[in-house]
């Protein structure tokens, strides 16, 4: 099993983003052992943005690609193929002005790839990375799940689910820390939550791992 750990955060060690993607890696590497993991880090090695250049990777194979588009390419298709090849991808993703960081959108936009990800039919799009976990550290200042106006603000948690629905995967799961900037009591309680449910998710990912072992 391979397991494809990111985290987007600025924050450095004071990102509780980054703590909750370490802990999550953490329990699944005790419930899966001989696990490999790879590591990337958005905030310190992100992909440019996409441009004339980046978008090479839509384009038909050809000598006419210019070295920068053929650079770009190279890029895309490591990015695109480190995704595919993992069964479980762990993101660390801080909420930034109501959606996700500039950075994880940059990555979402190079593996976002018809034809790898994604296709197009006469009935709609379909995902071809269906199979896949994928686990989601949520870290929000304020609280945003627990009303109507809240949700309507909020273009993190809703627009990853999308996009990797998108992309055929089905098992998109949240470890969500909300309210972290409302003082220090409200902090540790969310802090609280967030470790209980990863600790959900490690009875989960052991429980996976005792019925893959007995089939």
């Amino acid at each position: 099993m391979k397991l494809l750990h990111i985290d987007s955060s600025v924050s450095g060690s004071n990102s509780v983003s980054r703590q909750l993607t370490a802990r999550i890696v953490e329990q699944w590497r005790n419930a899966h052992p001989g696990l490999a993991v790879e590591y990337l880090d958005l905030a310190s090695d992100a992909p440019n943005h996409l441009s004339a250049e980046s978008l090479g990777f839509r384009l038909p194979p050809s000598d006419a690609l210019s070295d920068a588009q053929k650079r770009e390419n190279a890029l895309s298709e490591a990015l695109v193929s480190q995704f595919l090849d993992a069964d479980v991808i762990v993101i660390g993703a801080p909420l930034y002005n109501f959606s996700i960081p500039s950075q994880l959108k940059a990555w979402i936009d190079r593996i976002a790839q018809a034809g790898r990800t994604f296709k197009y039919t006469a009935q709609g799009p379909v995902g071809l990375a269906g199979g896949k976990t994928v686990i989601v550290a949520s870290s929000r200042g304020g609280i945003y799940s627990t009303s109507e106006a809240g949700r309507a603000m909020e273009h993190q948690e809703s627009y990853l689910q999308t996009v990797f629905g998108f992309f055929g995967i089905s098992d998109v799961r949240f470890v969500r820390a909300e309210g972290l900037n409302m003082g220090e009591e409200r902090k540790a309680e969310a802090l609280a939550g967030a470790e209980q449910s990863i600790q959900a998710l490690e009875l989960a990912a052991a429980n996976e791992n005792q019925a893959v072992q007995a089939a």
